[in-house]
């Protein structure tokens, strides 16, 4: 299934989930920031000084970035996020907050961008307990864009051969043994979160978990 949603729509999402994610982040103290997320070796401070890159980078910023790094992400992504960081937890914040309505981007794909404020939120919300759970409508578009290709992550390399299907909404896709869960569920070990394997159940899951 391919995904018709208007691109102002989609920007509308990105929003709506940044401006969430500052939400919950502001009542958090200095150790809850240094807590482990879910996205390798960064704390929770860092994955939002990426996001907040993110929002910061546009596509010849990008491209200066990745090739002065000569084309290493991770220290492209190392410098970038020095660079958004801040000297403290609260400056971290207030930056992420003054991109919230950004729509500065890498790329045109901006369920691409979505998908990265969905998964990094539930990186950090996932380790610090917080329950909010983004939109079905917003999970799906996300889950859509990447079950059909290799692009920020190897969603359709996971996909490949099984038929995904959520249980809280539309989304479908594929053909083989089932997966089933919630769409977030779907999205996250699409993008490579194995502790979300736990949520799904079906004949293929046990394919998810050697590909994730």
């Amino acid at each position: 299934m391919t995904t018709s949603t208007p691109r102002a729509e989609t920007w509308s999402m990105i929003h709506a989930e940044r401006e969430a994610l500052a939400g919950e982040l502001a009542g958090l103290d200095d150790a809850a920031w240094a807590t482990p997320s879910l996205c390798g070796e960064w704390a929770v401070r860092d994955v939002v000084a990426h996001l907040t890159a993110g929002a910061s980078t546009g596509r010849w910023a990008w491209l200066r970035s990745i090739v002065g790094a000569r084309f290493d992400a991770d220290l492209h992504n190392a410098r970038r996020l020095a660079e958004h960081r801040g000297a403290t937890p609260a400056e971290t914040l207030e930056r992420f907050r003054a991109v919230a309505t950004s729509t500065v981007a890498p790329s045109g794909h901006t369920a691409a961008w979505l998908g990265e404020v969905v998964v990094h939120g539930q990186d950090v919300r996932t380790p610090l307990g917080l329950p909010r759970v983004p939109p079905v409508a917003t999970t799906t578009e996300v889950a859509r864009f990447f079950a059909a290709r290799d692009f920020t992550v190897s969603g359709r390399t996971v996909a490949r051969g099984l038929r995904l299907e959520a249980t809280d909404g539309p989304f479908v896709h594929g053909d083989g043994p089932a997966v089933r869960g919630s769409t977030l569920a779907l999205v996250m070990v699409l993008a490579g979160r194995p502790v979300f394997c736990d949520e799904l159940a079906g004949d293929g899951v046990a394919r998810v978990r050697e590909r994730v």
